[in-house]
């Protein structure tokens, strides 16, 4: 079986899918509708972080995929209704780099408080610019989270430790930590936040929810934090909010378009304003959170692979069968409709197949079934197969 991994993977994902006895190939750069197209006839496994997008024609000509490995939070890259209808599972890791994030937003916040980009800048051009004006402690100061997650949520603990009042909104009913306070709507927030900082999911209802009428309502001279999805925010209207000096200073690690590889060229209103940060899409890019997704996700496609293990899975039912004992294991994707465990279970016993251990999810139209048997006789796959409902089924042996 062949793994594909795209968008520089961390080795260590490579290394775990290799002693799980798969051929590896790595792509250093994402890949075009029209190159996944191509590359992925054959391909058991996909491994993308967030500049790969699958859409329904990738899916189709994936004849051979199985799952998709997100190593990244965000999974609003993958057409998750139409993997499903394939039956391709989807995997992310929802929090392993969630602490690379949170400590860069931190330093995101003290570095515009401080005004060190401007300061930096000019000690390069040789300017020696020693002054108090605009530099500002944080302590003390009310940072506005929008969106309460796991990124959220850890954000609020640090950041109180560090002096912080923090105030936040999300449209679930999220448990505030420590003092944080939970605000009744996003416009209470803008009023009172002296920094505001996104955190909120690429789901396509958010798309744009950040713009002229939402700066407008910010306190003057406040700053401003987007390190969740670029399409968020509109950078014109930010632009326009810096140079009038009603915000005070932003850093940004997302846009609503990023080069494909290395080293392409970046554009963005946003460049040249003092006093802003503009970074390429590093929140989790540390060497611990990059190891840490590898492992993670790989695991996640491994054991897919290797047991029918859907724990954690975004867009099939979640099952999480023990480890395989004597015997064998047949795994079901089924249509969610009244019937299909009991003609499973009918046929399994007319044809003589003892069952051992039976596990089942369902989600919205899609059903789940992982059930150890004693053996699995030709003839009983091929009625399985045959049964209208049935998307796809797979064995196990020990």
């Amino acid at each position: 079986m062949k793994a594909l991994l795209l968008e520089n993977i961390h080795p260590v994902a490579v290394e775990n899918l290799e002693k799980a006895g798969f051929e590896v190939e790595l792509r250093s750069k994402s890949l075009s509708e029209d190159e996944l197209v191509a590359a992925l006839p054959g391909v058991t496994l996909l491994g993308i972080r967030s500049n790969t997008h699958i859409t329904p024609r990738v899916l189709d000509a994936a004849t051979d995929l199985r799952a998709i490995g997100c190593f990244c939070i965000g999974t609003n890259q993958v057409d998750l209704a139409a993997a499903a209808e394939h039956g391709v599972a989807v995997f992310n890791a929802p929090y392993s780099n969630t602490r690379s994030v949170v400590e860069l937003v931190i330093g995101y916040i003290i570095s515009l408080a401080r005004r060190l980009p401007e300061k930096t800048e000019k000690m390069h051009a040789g300017v020696w610019d020693k002054s108090a004006k605009g530099s500002h402690e944080v302590r003390g100061r009310t940072l506005g989270i929008i969106g309460y997650g796991n990124i959220g949520t850890q954000l609020s603990n640090v950041a109180e430790a560090l002096g912080f009042y923090v105030i936040f909104y999300d449209i679930a009913d999220r448990l505030a930590h420590g003092n944080a306070r939970r605000m009744k709507s996003l416009d209470a927030l803008l009023e009172e936040a002296d920094v505001v900082s996104i955190h909120i999911d690429g789901r396509p209802g958010n798309l744009g929810m950040f713009g002229e009428e939402q700066f407008a309502k910010m306190k003057p001279r406040s700053l401003f934090i987007n390190a969740a999805r670029g399409f968020l925010v509109d950078n014109d209207a930010l632009r326009k909010h810096i140079e009038s000096g009603h915000i005070a200073g932003a850093a940004l690690d997302v846009f609503p378009i990023e080069p494909k590889a290395q080293g392409d060229a970046f554009e963005s209103p946003l460049q040249g304003l003092d006093n802003v940060i503009l970074t390429p899409h590093v929140g989790g890019s540390t060497q611990e959170a990059q190891e840490e997704i590898g492992w993670f996700v790989s695991g996640k496609l491994r054991d897919f692979i290797r047991s029918g293990s859907t724990a954690l899975s975004v867009n099939l039912p979640a099952v999480q069968p023990p480890p395989l004992g004597a015997g064998a294991r047949l795994a079901l994707l089924h249509d969610s409709v009244p019937g299909v465990l009991a003609e499973l279970n009918n046929l399994l016993a007319a044809e003589g197949v003892n069952v051992t251990g039976q596990y089942l999810a369902t989600a919205g139209e899609t059903g789940f079934v992982v059930t150890d048997v004693t053996d699995i006789p030709p003839t009983t796959l091929v009625k399985i197969e045959g049964n209208p409902h049935t998307r796809w089924v797979r064995t196990y042996q020990v």
